[in-house]
C-alpha cells in the first residue's frame, strides 16, 4: 500500500465498502485497513458503524464463514477454529455458534480421514517417533488431544 496517500472519507468509505464485499471480513480487520488508510479514529468508527448499518460487516457472518471455510479447505480442528476466531476478537458466544456449524459426523470423519492419510505419509521406522509426528500434524491443526491420542494408539499399535 502507498503510504503517503491521503484518503477523504468518502474515498475511505467507498474502498471499506469493496473490501467487505470482497471477502467476509470482521471488525479487526477493518479497523488495522482503516488505521492503515491513517485515518483519524472519529472517522474510523463513523465508517465502522456505516458498516454494519448496511450490513458490510456482520461478526457472526464472518465467524461462519470462517469456521465453514478454515474446516472444509484446511482440515483445522475445534481448538484451532476457535484460538484463531479469539485472534480476531470475536467473543464467545458468536464462536460457539458458528462452531455448531461443523456437522458432528462431518467433523469426526473429517478428523479420520486426515488422520489416516498423514500417518500413510510419515516415512520414520521408529514407532515413537512416527507417533509424535502424527501427533504434533493433528495437534498443530487444532484437533482435541483426546481423539488424537485415540487416533494414534489404533492407527500406530
Amino acid at each position: 500500500m502507498n503510504l503517503s496517500k491521503t484518503y477523504t472519507f468518502d474515498e475511505a468509505q467507498k474502498r471499506m465498502e469493496r473490501y467487505c464485499a470482497y471477502q467476509e471480513r470482521c471488525h479487526k480487520d477493518v479497523t488495522q485497513k482503516l488505521y492503515e488508510m491513517r485515518m483519524i479514529p472519529e472517522a474510523r468508527d463513523q465508517i465502522i458503524v456505516h458498516l454494519l448499518q448496511h450490513n458490510f460487516l456482520n461478526e457472526e457472518r464472518f465467524a461462519r464463514a470462517f469456521v465453514r471455510g478454515k474446516f472444509r479447505i484446511k482440515k483445522w480442528g475445534k481448538q484451532r477454529l476457535q484460538l484463531e476466531l479469539k485472534r480476531r476478537d470475536i467473543n464467545k458466544t458468536l464462536i460457539s455458534i458458528a462452531l455448531n456449524e461443523i456437522d458432528e459426523q462431518d467433523y469426526y470423519d473429517t478428523f479420520h480421514a486426515l488422520a489416516e492419510k498423514k500417518v500413510m505419509t510419515i516415512k520414520d521406522s521408529n514407532v515413537q517417533k512416527k507417533r509424535k509426528k502424527l501427533a504434533d500434524y493433528l495437534l498443530y491443526r487444532g484437533w482435541e488431544s483426546h481423539l488424537v491420542y485415540e487416533k494414534i494408539r489404533t492407527l500406530i499399535p
